[in-house]
Protein backbone atom coordinates (compact mmCIF):
# COMPACT_ATOMS: atom_id res chain seq x y z
CA UNK A 1 0.00 0.00 0.00
CA UNK A 2 1.22 3.28 -0.70
CA UNK A 3 1.54 5.66 1.68
CA UNK A 4 -1.10 9.40 0.77
CA UNK A 5 0.66 11.33 3.14
CA UNK A 6 1.32 15.00 1.65
CA UNK A 7 -0.60 13.81 -1.01
CA UNK A 8 -3.30 16.86 -2.10
CA UNK A 9 -7.36 15.54 -2.02
CA UNK A 10 -10.11 17.80 -3.62
CA UNK A 11 -13.44 16.01 -2.10
CA UNK A 12 -16.54 17.72 -3.52
CA UNK A 13 -19.64 17.47 -1.41
CA UNK A 14 -17.70 17.64 1.64
CA UNK A 15 -19.85 18.92 4.15
CA UNK A 16 -21.74 15.97 4.91
CA UNK A 17 -22.39 12.00 4.23
CA UNK A 18 -19.57 9.86 2.23
CA UNK A 19 -17.63 12.80 1.62
CA UNK A 20 -17.16 13.85 4.89
CA UNK A 21 -16.24 10.64 5.56
CA UNK A 22 -14.02 10.72 2.58
CA UNK A 23 -12.11 14.00 3.93
CA UNK A 24 -11.37 12.66 7.66
CA UNK A 25 -10.07 9.02 6.54
CA UNK A 26 -7.93 10.72 4.00
CA UNK A 27 -6.64 13.50 6.28
CA UNK A 28 -6.03 10.55 9.05
CA UNK A 29 -3.59 9.29 6.52
CA UNK A 30 -1.93 12.61 6.05
CA UNK A 31 -3.41 13.66 3.01
CA UNK A 32 -3.81 17.80 2.03
CA UNK A 33 -7.63 17.80 1.61
CA UNK A 34 -9.75 20.68 -0.06
CA UNK A 35 -13.38 20.63 1.35
CA UNK A 36 -15.79 21.64 -1.78
CA UNK A 37 -19.72 21.97 -0.95
CA UNK A 38 -22.51 24.11 -1.32
CA UNK A 39 -22.79 25.06 2.04
CA UNK A 40 -19.92 27.21 3.89
CA UNK A 41 -21.47 26.01 7.13
CA UNK A 42 -21.24 22.48 6.79
CA UNK A 43 -17.85 22.97 5.01
CA UNK A 44 -16.62 24.51 8.35
CA UNK A 45 -17.90 21.53 10.18
CA UNK A 46 -15.96 19.20 8.44
CA UNK A 47 -12.89 21.19 8.71
CA UNK A 48 -13.31 21.47 12.36
CA UNK A 49 -12.71 17.71 12.29
CA UNK A 50 -10.54 17.81 9.84
CA UNK A 51 -7.85 19.18 11.96
CA UNK A 52 -8.43 16.62 15.04
CA UNK A 53 -6.57 14.26 13.21
CA UNK A 54 -4.73 15.64 9.90
CA UNK A 55 -3.70 18.70 8.13
CA UNK A 56 -5.85 22.02 8.48
CA UNK A 57 -7.81 21.80 4.97
CA UNK A 58 -8.75 24.26 2.90
CA UNK A 59 -12.38 25.10 2.60
CA UNK A 60 -13.71 26.32 -1.14
CA UNK A 61 -17.35 26.79 -1.68
CA UNK A 62 -18.60 25.48 -5.14
CA UNK A 63 -21.38 24.51 -6.67
CA UNK A 64 -20.09 22.10 -9.18
CA UNK A 65 -22.78 22.74 -11.70
CA UNK A 66 -20.92 26.04 -12.31
CA UNK A 67 -18.05 25.08 -14.68
CA UNK A 68 -16.72 28.39 -14.36
CA UNK A 69 -16.45 28.36 -10.49
CA UNK A 70 -15.09 24.73 -10.29
CA UNK A 71 -12.45 25.77 -12.91
CA UNK A 72 -11.66 28.81 -10.55
CA UNK A 73 -10.97 26.32 -7.64
CA UNK A 74 -8.84 23.87 -9.17
CA UNK A 75 -7.08 27.05 -9.96
CA UNK A 76 -6.59 27.97 -6.42
CA UNK A 77 -5.94 24.40 -5.22
CA UNK A 78 -3.27 24.93 -7.74
CA UNK A 79 -1.58 27.88 -7.06
CA UNK A 80 -1.84 27.01 -3.12
CA UNK A 81 -0.27 23.43 -3.06
CA UNK A 82 1.01 22.76 -6.93
CA UNK A 83 -0.97 19.85 -7.75
CA UNK A 84 -3.92 17.83 -7.33
CA UNK A 85 -3.33 14.03 -6.87
CA UNK A 86 -7.19 12.51 -5.68
CA UNK A 87 -10.27 14.12 -6.94
CA UNK A 88 -13.32 12.33 -5.22
CA UNK A 89 -16.56 13.27 -6.74
CA UNK A 90 -18.81 13.23 -3.81
CA UNK A 91 -21.24 16.01 -4.82
CA UNK A 92 -25.08 14.34 -5.85
CA UNK A 93 -28.49 14.56 -4.78
CA UNK A 94 -31.93 13.20 -5.88
CA UNK A 95 -35.30 14.45 -6.01
CA UNK A 96 -38.32 13.22 -4.74
CA UNK A 97 -41.04 12.67 -6.96
CA UNK A 98 -39.22 10.09 -8.72
CA UNK A 99 -41.53 8.40 -11.13
CA UNK A 100 -42.27 9.45 -14.61
CA UNK A 101 -45.95 10.29 -13.64
CA UNK A 102 -44.92 13.10 -10.82
CA UNK A 103 -41.49 14.02 -12.08
CA UNK A 104 -40.60 17.27 -13.33
CA UNK A 105 -38.50 18.34 -15.83
CA UNK A 106 -36.56 20.58 -13.58
CA UNK A 107 -35.75 17.87 -11.13
CA UNK A 108 -33.92 15.88 -13.84
CA UNK A 109 -32.40 18.97 -14.93
CA UNK A 110 -31.34 19.19 -11.16
CA UNK A 111 -29.83 15.57 -10.54
CA UNK A 112 -27.96 15.40 -14.15
CA UNK A 113 -26.28 19.12 -13.60
CA UNK A 114 -24.97 18.10 -10.38
CA UNK A 115 -24.40 14.49 -10.76
CA UNK A 116 -23.02 13.89 -14.42
CA UNK A 117 -22.20 17.60 -15.15
CA UNK A 118 -20.25 18.57 -12.08
CA UNK A 119 -18.14 15.31 -12.02
CA UNK A 120 -17.34 15.92 -15.47
CA UNK A 121 -16.23 18.99 -14.88
CA UNK A 122 -13.99 18.83 -11.62
CA UNK A 123 -12.85 15.79 -13.65
CA UNK A 124 -11.95 18.10 -16.70
CA UNK A 125 -10.37 20.78 -14.54
CA UNK A 126 -7.48 18.21 -12.96
CA UNK A 127 -6.62 16.12 -15.50
CA UNK A 128 -4.07 18.56 -17.52
CA UNK A 129 -1.93 18.89 -13.78
CA UNK A 130 -2.77 14.91 -13.75
CA UNK A 131 -1.24 14.38 -17.12
CA UNK A 132 1.86 16.22 -16.68
CA UNK A 133 2.57 14.38 -13.32
CA UNK A 134 2.02 11.51 -14.94
CA UNK A 135 -0.06 10.83 -11.43
CA UNK A 136 -3.56 10.64 -10.49
CA UNK A 137 -6.82 9.20 -9.28
CA UNK A 138 -10.66 10.32 -9.10
CA UNK A 139 -13.05 8.28 -7.28
CA UNK A 140 -16.34 8.81 -9.11
CA UNK A 141 -19.04 7.91 -5.93
CA UNK A 142 -21.98 6.24 -8.24
CA UNK A 143 -24.12 4.11 -6.94
CA UNK A 144 -26.24 0.59 -6.91
CA UNK A 145 -28.76 2.35 -8.59
CA UNK A 146 -26.15 3.24 -11.91
CA UNK A 147 -25.56 -0.93 -12.21
CA UNK A 148 -28.81 -2.51 -11.12
CA UNK A 149 -32.23 -1.55 -12.09
CA UNK A 150 -34.27 -0.22 -9.29
CA UNK A 151 -37.52 1.89 -9.50
CA UNK A 152 -36.86 3.11 -5.62
CA UNK A 153 -34.04 5.68 -6.96
CA UNK A 154 -36.39 7.04 -10.12
CA UNK A 155 -35.23 7.33 -13.41
CA UNK A 156 -33.25 10.59 -13.23
CA UNK A 157 -31.23 9.44 -10.09
CA UNK A 158 -30.35 5.86 -12.19
CA UNK A 159 -29.39 7.54 -15.43
CA UNK A 160 -27.15 10.20 -13.46
CA UNK A 161 -25.73 6.93 -12.29
CA UNK A 162 -25.36 4.85 -14.93
CA UNK A 163 -23.70 7.22 -16.97
CA UNK A 164 -21.31 8.57 -14.28
CA UNK A 165 -20.18 4.93 -14.36
CA UNK A 166 -19.33 4.88 -18.14
CA UNK A 167 -17.85 8.24 -17.57
CA UNK A 168 -15.58 6.85 -15.32
CA UNK A 169 -14.61 3.99 -17.69
CA UNK A 170 -13.94 6.26 -20.81
CA UNK A 171 -11.49 8.06 -18.61
CA UNK A 172 -9.41 4.85 -17.47
CA UNK A 173 -9.76 3.70 -21.38
CA UNK A 174 -8.14 7.23 -22.82
CA UNK A 175 -5.71 8.12 -19.51
CA UNK A 176 -4.15 5.24 -18.23
CA UNK A 177 -1.40 6.24 -20.56
CA UNK A 178 -1.13 9.35 -18.36
CA UNK A 179 -1.17 7.08 -15.18
CA UNK A 180 -4.21 8.37 -14.01
CA UNK A 181 -6.59 5.59 -12.64
CA UNK A 182 -10.61 6.46 -12.18
CA UNK A 183 -12.88 4.27 -9.76
CA UNK A 184 -16.54 4.12 -9.96
CA UNK A 185 -17.68 3.51 -6.42
CA UNK A 186 -21.35 2.14 -6.60
CA UNK A 187 -22.38 1.41 -2.71
CA UNK A 188 -26.04 0.61 -1.87
CA UNK A 189 -27.90 2.32 0.63
CA UNK A 190 -25.89 4.05 3.13
CA UNK A 191 -27.21 5.99 5.88
CA UNK A 192 -26.43 9.72 5.04
CA UNK A 193 -28.69 12.49 5.04
CA UNK A 194 -29.64 11.92 1.37
CA UNK A 195 -32.00 9.33 2.51
CA UNK A 196 -34.16 12.26 4.42
CA UNK A 197 -35.31 13.13 0.85
CA UNK A 198 -37.04 9.45 0.26
CA UNK A 199 -40.80 9.90 -0.55
CA UNK A 200 -41.11 7.44 2.59
CA UNK A 201 -39.28 8.00 5.49
CA UNK A 202 -36.61 5.00 6.30
CA UNK A 203 -36.81 3.62 10.03
CA UNK A 204 -33.79 4.18 12.02
CA UNK A 205 -33.86 0.18 12.67
CA UNK A 206 -33.08 -0.02 8.70
CA UNK A 207 -30.38 3.02 8.69
CA UNK A 208 -28.39 0.96 11.59
CA UNK A 209 -28.52 -1.99 9.17
CA UNK A 210 -27.24 0.14 6.21
CA UNK A 211 -23.51 0.99 5.03
CA UNK A 212 -22.58 3.71 6.95
CA UNK A 213 -20.32 6.60 6.16
CA UNK A 214 -17.21 6.11 8.13
CA UNK A 215 -17.25 2.70 5.85
CA UNK A 216 -17.27 4.51 2.94
CA UNK A 217 -14.83 6.69 4.43
CA UNK A 218 -12.45 3.86 5.08
CA UNK A 219 -12.90 2.14 1.35
CA UNK A 220 -12.00 5.44 -0.22
CA UNK A 221 -9.15 5.63 1.93
CA UNK A 222 -8.15 1.59 0.97
CA UNK A 223 -8.65 2.93 -2.96
CA UNK A 224 -6.60 5.91 -2.53
CA UNK A 225 -3.77 3.54 -0.97
CA UNK A 226 -3.38 0.88 -3.80
CA UNK A 227 0.04 1.62 -5.53
CA UNK A 228 -0.15 3.73 -8.65
CA UNK A 229 0.68 0.32 -10.97
CA UNK A 230 -3.81 -0.65 -9.73
CA UNK A 231 -6.63 0.55 -11.01
CA UNK A 232 -9.86 -1.05 -9.64
CA UNK A 233 -12.17 0.01 -12.57
CA UNK A 234 -15.72 -0.36 -10.24
CA UNK A 235 -16.43 -1.27 -6.61
CA UNK A 236 -20.04 -2.39 -5.95
CA UNK A 237 -20.38 -2.26 -2.45
CA UNK A 238 -23.66 -3.07 -0.38
CA UNK A 239 -25.44 -3.94 3.21
CA UNK A 240 -24.95 -7.58 4.30
CA UNK A 241 -28.84 -6.56 5.17
CA UNK A 242 -29.92 -5.82 1.43
CA UNK A 243 -33.11 -4.29 1.59
CA UNK A 244 -33.75 -5.18 -2.11
CA UNK A 245 -33.05 -8.40 -1.44
CA UNK A 246 -35.10 -8.95 1.37
CA UNK A 247 -37.87 -6.87 -0.12
CA UNK A 248 -38.18 -9.68 -3.15
CA UNK A 249 -38.13 -12.61 -0.50
CA UNK A 250 -40.95 -10.57 1.32
CA UNK A 251 -42.86 -9.54 -1.91
CA UNK A 252 -46.11 -8.90 0.18
CA UNK A 253 -44.37 -6.28 2.45
CA UNK A 254 -44.17 -2.73 0.60
CA UNK A 255 -42.67 -1.09 3.27
CA UNK A 256 -38.94 -2.89 2.38
CA UNK A 257 -36.90 -0.65 0.29
CA UNK A 258 -39.09 2.24 -0.37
Amino acid sequence: MRNIKGKVAWITGAGSGMGRAAALSLAEAGAQVVLSGRREDRLAETAAEVVKVGPEAMIAPLDVANKEAVNAVASDIEKRFGQTDILVNSAGLNVKTRTWAEGETAGFDKVMAINVNGSFYCTKAVLPKMRVQKDGLIINISSWAGRYHTNLTGPAYSASKAALIWLNESLNMEECINGIRAVALNPGEVSTEILDNRPIPVSQEDREKMVQADDMGDIILFLASLPEHVCINELTVSPTWNRGYVGALNPGNSSICQ
